[in-house]
C-alpha cells in the first residue's frame, strides 16, 4: 500500500514540525487558557520530585527474578518528568524548568540502554541477555520514545538549551543519532518487517518514533530521510499486512493505541513529508476500517470489549482518535472522540496503567493544540450497528441498554489468551460478563510458560471445560461454522480444544435484544460440563438463577449445578479494572444448558 507509492516520492522532502518551538511565542500564545493551566501545573509538579535512579540492581531483577515493574517504573518517571518540565517551559518560556530539564536529559543521555530488560535481546523470541551491549544499541519500543522524546525535546528548546548549557544540545543530538538513526539505516530488527512473518504493533509504534527522530532532529541529511522513508513505507506495509480488510485489532481495543494510532502517527509524518506521496493513503477503506475499530468496540464510558492482554478500561479517547477520525473521513470517530476528551479528567494520561501515553512528548502536543478544535467539535449520538469483524472473529452487537461482545477467532491472536467462543456483557454501560485481563507483565507472560498464567487460560473466561480439559493456544485452535446475524452470534467451539474423547461438537449461540441476552450451549460430550461465568458482582441464588447484587439476573432456565467461588484480585494491573474481589460462577451440565440475562 505504501511501497508502491515510492515512485512518486520527491527528491527533497518537506519538514514536519508539529508544533511551534518554544521560541515561537506567538504560536504558545494560542493555546487554551486550559492547556497552557494543565501543562505548567504538571510541570511544576515534577519539578518537585527528585529524578528516579536506575541502579544496575533494578535491571538485574528482571533476570534473577523475572520482575519488570520497578525498572520500568523508574524509567518511565524519566521520561515522564521530562515531558511535563519541557511543556512547561514551553508555556511559560522564562527559564524557570530548564535546570530539571537539562538534569533530566543529562541522566537520560547517560543510560547505558534505553531499551527494557524485558526487550534486550537481538532476535525475536529469543532469551534477554543479562545485561545491554553499549557497542550496539538496540531499538525496542522504549529506545524509540526515548529518541523520540529527546528529539522532540531538541526541537522545541534546542537552542535555550545549548546557550544555558553548551554542548547538552550537541550531546542529544549525538545520543539520539547514535541510538537511533545509525542502528534503523544500518541494521534490521525483527519490527521492521521481513516478508511474510507477522508482525505486530512493535511495527507501527517503533516506526512512528523512529520517524521523529529524523524529521525532528536536526543535520539529519536529506539522503537520510529518504532512507528512513523508505524503510518505514516498507515496515508500514508488513504490519498492515498483517490486517484483513475489515481493519480488525486483534491485539484489543488497548492495543489500537499502539498499533492503529501509531500507524496514524506515522502515516501523518509521511504525509507532511510527502503529501503528494503518502497523503491519498489515508482514502483507502483498510485504514478507515483500522480507524474505526475503536468506534465499534466502545462500550459506554470508558468501558470497552476486551479480549487477550486487554483491560476493559482501554483509555478515553482524545486528540489522536480525533485528527485519524479527521484524515479518514469519520465523523462519528470525531464525535466520540470529542466526547470522551469533554468527559476525560486526565487528557495527558498522567495516571494511566500504560506509561507509553505519558512519556511521549508529541502526544501532550497534540492534545494541547487541538484543545480548541476538540471543544467545539459537535457530538452528535451515532448510531453503532453491528459489527462482525471476520478476519478476528470479534462481534459486538447492542440492543437497548444492552451490548453483546463475543471472540470467534482463534487462540493464535498476538497477546492471546485461551478465550475463543467467550463472550462479555454489559447492561446500562456496567459489566455483566466480564474478561479479566492480564496481570502485571512478567518475564513469564511472555515465555513458554504463558499458559501457566491462570488469567490466559480458558477456565478463567466465560467457556466450557470438559473433565478439567481446557483451550489450547495456537492458530489451530478455532472456532469452526460462525454464523454472525442480526445481534446473533453462533460457532463450534470443540476445535478450539485438543482431542477429547467423545466430544465431536459444542455449538454455542448468544444473542441480545432490548430485553437482554441469551446463551445457548449444545454438546455432545456424554460427560458433565463446566461452564464458567465471570462477574465482578457477587452472584446471590434468587428464584429461578443468580441475582447479581442489583445489576440483573442469570435465569438458569435449565436445570443445572451451581457453585460460587470468590475471587481475590491484588495485582496492581488487574486492579485498575476490577474490585477487590470478582466473582467465578460454575455451572454444571449435561448436554444442553440455556441462560437469560436479564
Amino acid at each position: 500500500m505504501l511501497s508502491e507509492r515510492l515512485s512518486t516520492l520527491p527528491g527533497e522532502l518537506l519538514s514536519f514540525r508539529p508544533c511551534p518551538p518554544a521560541r515561537d511565542r506567538a504560536g504558545w500564545a494560542q493555546l487554551p487558557s486550559s492547556a497552557r493551566e494543565r501543562l505548567l501545573a504538571a510541570g511544576e509538579a515534577e519539578a518537585q520530585k527528585p529524578l528516579a535512579p536506575l541502579p544496575l540492581s533494578l535491571w538485574l531483577d528482571f533476570i534473577r527474578t523475572g520482575q519488570r515493574a520497578e525498572w520500568e517504573a523508574a524509567c518511565f518517571s524519566r521520561r515522564s518528568r521530562l515531558c511535563a518540565l519541557a511543556a512547561a517551559e514551553c508555556v511559560e518560556h522564562q527559564g524557570r524548568f530548564l535546570d530539571e530539564i537539562a538534569s533530566t536529559v543529562w541522566a537520560i543521555c547517560e543510560e547505558s540502554a534505553w531499551q527494557l530488560p524485558a526487550h534486550n535481546s537481538y532476535v525475536r523470541d529469543t532469551p534477554q541477555l543479562p545485561l545491554p551491549d553499549t557497542a550496539r544499541p538496540l531499538i525496542d519500543l522504549f529506545a524509540a520514545e526515548a529518541g523520540a522524546l529527546l528529539a522532540t525535546v531538541h526541537y522545541l528548546l534546542g537552542s535555550e538549551l545549548e546557550a544555558a548549557y553548551p554542548g547538552l544540545a550537541t550531546r542529544m543530538e549525538r545520543e539520539v543519532r547514535a541510538r537511533i538513526l545509525t542502528p534503523y539505516l544500518h541494521d534490521h530488527f525483527w519490527w521492521m518487517g521481513n516478508g511474510d512473518e507477522p508482525m505486530c504493533n512493535w511495527t507501527s509504534w517503533c516506526t512512528q518514533n523512529v520517524l521523529l527522530c529524523f524529521f525532528l532532529l536536526p543535520n539529519v541529511s536529506g539522503e537520510e530521510r529518504q532512507a528512513a522513508v523508505r524503510q518505514a513505507a516498507y515496515s508500514l506495509d508488513c504490519f498492515l499486512k498483517d490486517y484483513g480488510p475489515d481493519g480488525c485489532c486483534n491485539e484489543g481495543a488497548q492495543y489500537y493505541r499502539h498499533a492503529g494510532l501509531t500507524l496514524w502517527g506515522a502515516l501523518h509524518i509521511l504525509s507532511a513529508a510527502a503529501p503528494e506521496t503518502f497523503a491519498t493513503v489515508f482514502d483507502e477503506p483498510k485504514i478507515k476500517n483500522i480507524a474505526e475499530y475503536i468506534l465499534h468496540v466502545h462500550v459506554d464510558g470508558p468501558y470497552y470489549l476486551n479480549f487477550g492482554d486487554c483491560s476493559p478500561l482501554a483509555g478515553r479517547c482524545g486528540a489522536r482518535e480525533y485528527l485519524f477520525a479527521k484524515a479518514v473521513g469519520s465523523p462519528a470517530l470525531a464525535a466520540l472522540a470529542a466526547a470522551d476528551f469533554a468527559a476525560d479528567p486526565d487528557p495527558d494520561r498522567l495516571t494511566a496503567q500504560d506509561p507509553s501515553s505519558r512519556i511521549n512528548l508529541w502526544y501532550r502536543l497534540l492534545t494541547a493544540f487541538t484543545e480548541a478544535e476538540l471543544r467545539s467539535c459537535p457530538q452528535p449520538a451515532f448510531p453503532t450497528p453491528d459489527v462482525w469483524y471476520p478476519s478476528v472473529g470479534v462481534f459486538a452487537a447492542r440492543r437497548g441498554g444492552w451490548v453483546l461482545g463475543a471472540k470467534m477467532g482463534s487462540n493464535g491472536d498476538s497477546h492471546n489468551h485461551n478465550d475463543t467462543g467467550s463472550i462479555t456483557v454489559y447492561k446500562d454501560g456496567k459489566p455483566f460478563l466480564i474478561d479479566i485481563g492480564v496481570e502485571s507483565y512478567t518475564q513469564k507472560t511472555f515465555s513458554p510458560r504463558r499458559y501457566e498464567i491462570w488469567t490466559m487460560q480458558s477456565g478463567w473466561h466465560n467457556l466450557p471445560t470438559f473433565d478439567g480439559v481446557m483451550q489450547l493456544p495456537g492458530a489451530d485452535y478455532a472456532a469452526r461454522d460462525v454464523r454472525a446475524g442480526e445481534g446473533t452470534i453462533s460457532a463450534e467451539l470443540s476445535g478450539a480444544y485438543p482431542p477429547i474423547h467423545g466430544l465431536t461438537s459444542y455449538r454455542r449461540t448468544a444473542a441480545v435484544t432490548a430485553a437482554g441476552v441469551t446463551l445457548n450451549d449444545e454438546t455432545d460430550w456424554p460427560g458433565e460440563v463446566e461452564l464458567t461465568l465471570m462477574t465482578e458482582r457477587q452472584p446471590q441464588p434468587c428464584e429461578g438463577g443468580l441475582s447479581l447484587d442489583g445489576l440483573g439476573v442469570i435465569h438458569l432456565d435449565t436445570p443445572v449445578e451451581v457453585s460460587v467461588q470468590p475471587v481475590p484480585v491484588s495485582d496492581p494491573r488487574l486492579r485498575t479494572a476490577w474490585p477487590y474481589t470478582i466473582w467465578k460462577i460454575s455451572l454444571y451440565f449435561y448436554h444442553h444448558i440455556h441462560l437469560t440475562l436479564s
